[in-house]
C-alpha cells in the first residue's frame, strides 16, 4: 500500500471481508495504521500529545491554567486548540497523579468534543470525569452531567437527558442551575412534556431569566408551542426579534427569532407565510458573520442554521419553485464555509454566488452540472445545462444515503465480489429520473455523505459511468463557476514531494517512486524525497512550478477540519505537520494543479451545510485551479500506472477531465486491477478542463 492510515469505520468488518472474500491477510502496515487510528484520541495518546505539546510552550503554566485555557479556547469554537490545551492538564495531571487535576481536564475534553459535535468521545471524557475523585463536584460533576444531557439530546434520546440534566441540577452551583434549568425545559419540550418544561422554566428566577435573555424567551416559546399555544409563542418569538436588533450578537437572535415564528406558521399550516418566515431567516443568515456561540450549547438550545436552509429549500420545492431552491442550497453551502472558516482564514471564495443563467453560460456543449441536496427525508438533485435546468427529488434520506455511500465504499476498499451490484443499487438511488444522455462531461456538486463517493465507479447496468463521461467535483457551483473562470496558462514544471522522514507512519516507497517517475514526464522538475520533503520547503517553493505533487501521509481532523495535515519530513524540533489553516495563508496563484496522492487527503470534514473544508478546499483558495486527490488508500503498481497515464496525457495537450477519464480506464483494462479500488479512488476536484501544455505546441 501506499499510505495506509484511517478507514475507521472499516476496521471492524475488516477480517470478515477477508474471510469472504478469499483475499490475503491485511498487510502488518495497515493493520498498524487501523489500529492507530481507532486509539487516535483515547487518554494515553492524548496525555502524550499533551506532554509533547507542552515541552514545546516558551512559557509553561500550570495544570488548572491549562483547563481555564481549554473552556476559553472552547467557548470560541477552538475546538482543536481547546483539546489541546486540556491534552496539557491532562499529561500534568498523569504525571503528579492529580486526581482533580485529571478530572478538570477530561471535563474540558467532553466539553470540547461536545461542542464540536464528536458524541461517542465526548460521553467517553464525560463518563471517565464521573469515575474520578475530584476536589469540587460543582466544578468537575455538574458539567459532565450536563455533557452527557446534551449528548443524549442530540441523539434524540431525550428521556435520557432529561435524567441526565436533573443529575447535573443536583450537583450544580447557584451559577451554573439557571444554564442546567434551561436544558432540562428544553429536552422536555423536545420529550413531548412541554407542561414539565414549563414547570422548570418557572423556577428560573426574574434575575437568572434576565441574563440567559433571548435563549430563555426562545425556550418558552418552543414549550408554549409545543403544548398547543401558538398564539403565546408568536408573541414570546416577536419579543426576541424586536430585542435582538441591538447589540453584536443581535442578528443571530434576530435570526432565530424570524426561524421560531415560521416554525409557529407550519404549526398553523400557514405555508405560505411559513416561507416568507424562513426565506428572511436566510436573509439574515447571509448577514451573519461566521461566529460560534458556545450558548447554544450551555442552554441545551442546539441551533443549526443549516436547518433554516434546509426547511426553506423543501418549501420551496412544495410549491415547484426548482430554481429558488437551487439557489437555496447554493447559499447553504457559502454560509456553512463561513461557519467553518470563522474569521481564522482568508478564503477567496466566501461569499461568491453565481446565478443559474452565469452557470449555464459557463458550460459548453455536451457539459453538464449535476447538483444534490440531501435532506432527511428525500434528496434533491438538478441537471443543468448550457440550455436548461430539471429537477428531480429522490425518496432516499440522509441517514439511508450515508449507509448506501458507507457500503459502496467498505466494498470498493475491501475489494469484495459485489462491488458492481453494490455500484448499480447506488447509481439507480442517484440517477433515477436523471438523463445523462448525449452528455460527455459532467461536473458533479454533491452534497453531505456523497462528498465521499467516487462517482466515477457508479454502474448503471452497463458499465461504470466513467466509461461513459469524463468526471469533475465541485464544492459548490458557485466555486466551480469562479475555477472555470481562472486565466490557464500551460507550463509543464513540477514541483514534486514524496516519502517525507516522519515517524508519526511507516514509510511510503512506493511513493517515492511515484514521484520521481512522475518528474521525468516534465521538462522542468524539482523532487524532494525523505528527509528534504519539509513543510518550510514546501510554503517557500509551491508556487514556482504549475503542477505540484505530493505523495505522503495525510490526517483528516474531525474535530476541525482547519487542523487537517499533510505529514512532511520530521525532526526533533520540528513536527512537519502542514495544516490546512497553514495552506490558506500560502501564494498559490501560479499553480495549476495540486496532487494529492495521499490517503484520506480528500477527506476533509462534510458538515451538514457541507463544504468540504479540508485540504481540497485551503488549496483551491490559495489560488490552484485544479486538484487530484485520494478517497481511499492508494496501491503502488495501479497508481504508478494511472499516474503516468495521466500526466502522458496532459503532457500531449488533453484536459485534466479527459486525461483523468483515460487513465482510469486504462487501469480498468488491466486485469490484475480491473477491480474500482485500484482505478478509481482518485478524483479530479475544480476546473476540469486544466491544461498544463500546449497542445499544437506538444506535436
Amino acid at each position: 500500500m501506499a499510505c495506509a492510515a484511517g478507514l475507521t469505520a472499516l476496521a471492524g468488518g475488516l477480517a470478515q471481508a477477508q474471510q469472504a472474500t478469499g483475499l490475503a491477510p491485511v498487510s502488518p502496515a495497515m493493520q498498524n495504521a487501523l489500529a492507530r487510528q481507532r486509539d487516535a484520541e483515547t487518554l494515553v495518546v492524548l496525555s502524550a500529545e499533551g506532554k509533547a505539546l507542552l515541552e514545546r510552550d516558551v512559557i509553561k503554566l500550570d495544570g488548572y491554567a491549562y483547563c481555564g485555557a481549554a473552556i476559553a479556547l472552547a467557548e470560541q469554537g477552538e475546538f482543536r486548540q481547546s483539546i489541546r490545551a486540556a491534552s496539557k492538564a491532562l499529561h500534568l495531571g498523569n504525571s503528579d497523579n492529580n486526581d482533580d487535576l485529571k478530572a478538570l481536564a477530561q471535563r474540558d475534553l467532553a466539553i470540547a468534543y461536545s461542542y464540536a459535535g464528536l458524541l461517542d468521545e465526548a460521553e467517553r471524557y464525560a463518563r471517565a470525569t464521573l469515575a474520578l475523585k475530584a476536589n469540587d463536584p460543582q466544578q468537575a460533576y455538574a458539567p459532565a452531567h450536563k455533557v452527557l444531557g446534551d449528548v443524549a439530546a442530540r441523539r434524540g434520546q431525550f428521556d435520557e437527558a432529561v435524567a441526565a440534566y436533573q443529575q447535573s441540577l443536583a450537583a450544580a452551583s447557584p451559577r451554573y442551575r439557571p444554564l442546567v434549568l434551561v436544558s432540562l425545559a428544553n429536552a422536555a419540550t423536545s420529550a413531548g412534556r412541554p407542561a414539565d418544561a414549563i414547570a422548570q422554566l418557572d423556577r428560573l428566577g426574574a434575575d437568572d431569566a434576565a441574563k440567559i435573555g433571548p435563549f430563555y424567551r426562545r425556550s418558552r416559546a418552543n414549550a408554549l408551542l409545543a403544548a398547543g399555544q401558538p398564539d403565546a409563542a408568536l408573541a414570546l418569538f416577536k419579543v426576541v426579534a424586536t430585542d435582538g436588533l441591538a447589540g453584536s450578537d443581535g442578528t443571530y437572535h434576530r435570526l432565530w427569532a424570524t426561524e421560531g415564528i415560521g416554525r409557529v406558521e407550519l404549526a398553523r399550516n400557514n405555508r405560505p407565510a411559513a416561507l416568507a418566515a424562513y426565506l428572511e431567516t436566510v436573509k439574515l443568515a447571509d448577514q451573519l458573520r461566521g461566529k460560534f456561540h458556545s450558548e447554544e450549547f450551555k442552554t441545551g438550545l442546539f441551533g443549526n442554521v443549516q436547518t433554516v436552509f434546509d426547511t426553506a429549500l423543501s418549501l420551496s420545492v412544495e410549491t415547484r419553485n426548482f430554481e429558488a431552491a437551487w439557489e437555496l442550497s447554493e447559499a447553504s453551502r457559502s454560509r456553512q464555509l463561513l461557519d467553518s472558516v470563522r474569521d481564522r482564514a482568508t478564503d477567496s471564495f466566501a461569499g461568491q454566488r453565481v446565478t443559474l443563467p452565469e452557470l449555464q453560460r459557463s458550460l459548453g456543449p455536451q457539459e453538464a452540472v449535476v447538483q444534490y441536496h440531501v435532506l432527511a427525508d428525500r434528496t434533491l438533485v438538478w441537471l443543468i445545462t448550457s440550455t436548461g435546468m430539471s429537477a428531480t427529488t429522490l425518496p432516499t434520506g440522509e441517514a439511508a444515503l450515508a449507509a448506501q455511500v458507507e457500503a459502496l465504499r467498505r466494498s470498493i476498499v475491501e475489494r469484495r465480489r459485489d462491488t458492481a451490484a453494490v455500484a448499480q443499487a447506488t447509481y439507480q438511488m442517484l440517477f433515477a429520473g436523471v438523463d445523462l444522455a448525449g452528455q460527455q462531461r459532467v461536473y458533479v456538486v454533491p452534497h453531505g455523505p456523497l462528498h465521499y463517493l467516487p462517482f466515477q465507479a457508479l454502474h448503471d447496468g452497463r458499465g461504470y459511468l466513467i466509461e461513459r463521461t469524463a468526471l469533475a467535483v465541485w464544492p459548490s457551483a458557485a466555486v466551480g463557476a469562479q475555477l472555470l473562470a481562472r486565466r490557464n496558462t500551460p507550463d509543464t514544471s513540477l514541483l514534486g514531494f514524496g516519502n517525507p522522514a516522519t515517524d508519526r507512519n511507516v514509510p511510503l516507497p512506493g511513493a517515492e517512486r511515484e514521484v520521481i517517475e512522475v518528474a521525468r514526464l516534465f521538462g522542468r522538475s524539482n523532487v524532494y524525497v525523505q528527509q528534504e520533503a519539509t513543510k518550510q520547503r514546501f510554503r517557500t517553493s509551491a508556487n514556482q512550478s504549475s503542477v505540484l505533487h505530493v505523495a505522503a501521509h495525510a490526517e483528516v481532523d474531525e474535530v476541525d477540519p482547519m487542523f487537517s495535515r499533510i505529514l512532511f519530513a520530521s525532526s526533533p524540533t520540528e513536527p512537519g505537520l502542514l495544516e490546512a489553516r497553514d495552506i490558506y495563508g500560502i501564494d498559490l496563484n501560479g499553480v495549476r494543479l495540486v496532487t494529492l496522492s495521499a490517503c484520506e487527503s480528500g477527506l476533509g470534514k462534510v458538515a451538514r451545510g457541507d463544504e468540504i473544508i479540508g485540504f481540497t478546499r485551503s488549496f483551491l483558495s490559495a489560488g490552484a485551479t485544479s486538484i487530484v486527490a485520494s478517497l481511499w488508500p492508494v496501491a503502488d503498481e495501479s497508481t504508478d500506472l494511472l499516474m503516468n497515464k495521466l500526466y502522458k496525457d496532459m503532457a500531449s495537450g488533453r484536459d485534466l477531465m479527459s486525461s483523468m477519464q483515460q487513465a482510469q480506464l486504462e487501469v480498468q483494462k488491466n486485469r490484475r486491477f480491473a477491480h474500482p479500488f485500484f482505478w478509481a479512488p482518485f478524483n479530479v476536484i475544480g476546473n476540469g478542463r486544466l491544461t498544463v501544455a500546449d497542445a499544437v505546441a506538444a506535436r
